[in-house]
């Protein structure tokens, strides 16, 4: 497998230099912020799409997933999302997403990880909410499907797709195959469930497995590799072993004050125990 970290804890560097940082602290790629100070897409040019490319091309490091989740340019991270009882607030998510497709694109990669639909409102029901995701992402697919590039949905604690089997039921409702899975162990053990279980069940789905460590009372709080109580290596073990060949990335948004260590701090942990 392939390892990348994401640039979401570096929101404090410009993309280049967080290009620069992570191909020397030795990974095989990285995943692009979709985001402000990023490369939120109404301000991405040509321009910036070229310099991105080139950069990634002199430091040897590929794209590992564009991050179209984490959108603070608007609101915060989860506002407005897909089911946002205001049509035209929930609208300026689905435009987003358009804009990331495109974005990804012309990146010449293959696919976005988005939110699961987002924060349930209190006055809703999850049936509505459910109903109104897939109206959501069936008003974006098209563009997808114009530019070639997947949605990966990743299932996330508070939201309305936690779990692998949230996850099931919402993609056979969908039924289209550029809806995947963007599979975040973390996530995963902090909704109670077993990660490896978990990717078996969805395994069919994959394409991008995120990695972070949880505290042992599995709060959702994205730790250091071993700082946590994940079975870290019994996950990539059992990854290995399903003969998995793709970006796993390292996701620690909340080390921003220490990017540059942090990404270093991981890589270690990747190395001692053999993995990278």
């Amino acid at each position: 497998m392939k390892f990348g970290f994401s640039a979401n804890a570096f929101r404090e560097y410009t993309p280049v230099e967080t290009i620069e940082i992570v191909a020397d602290a030795g990974y095989d790629g990285i995943e692009l912020l979709f985001d402000r100070p990023h490369l939120y897409p109404p301000d991405t040019d040509e321009e910036t799409v070229e310099r991105v490319q080139r950069t990634l091309a002199d430091n040897d490091l590929a794209i590992s997933n564009c991050n179209a989740f984490m959108l603070t340019a608007i609101e915060g991270f989860h506002h407005p999302s897909y089911i946002e009882p205001d049509t035209d607030y929930r609208q300026r998510r689905i435009d987003y997403t358009k804009g990331a497709l495109r974005t990804a694109a012309a990146l010449d990669h293959d696919y976005i990880s988005i939110e699961p639909g987002g924060p349930v409102p209190e006055e809703k029901s999850r049936e509505w909410a459910l109903e109104t995701f897939v109206e959501s992402l069936e008003d974006v697919l098209p563009v997808a499907e114009e530019v070639g590039v997947d949605l990966h949905v990743e299932p996330e604690p508070d939201l309305l797709i936690e779990t692998a089997d949230e996850y099931l039921e919402f993609v056979d409702r969908i039924d289209h195959s550029q809806v995947r899975c963007n599979f975040d162990a973390g996530h995963l053990f902090s909704v109670g469930e077993d990660p490896v279980a978990a990717y078996e069940a969805l395994a069919d789905y994959v394409d991008h497995v995120h990695l972070d460590d949880i505290p042992e009372d599995r709060r959702h709080e994205h730790t250091q590799l071993g700082e946590g109580a994940m079975d870290i290596d019994g996950f990539l073990a059992a990854l290995d072993d399903a003969g998995y060949e793709e970006f796993v990335t390292v996701e620690l948004y909340p080390y921003e004050e220490t990017a540059a260590e942090t990404v270093e701090d991981a890589m270690a942990y990747l190395e001692t125990h053999g993995w990278a």
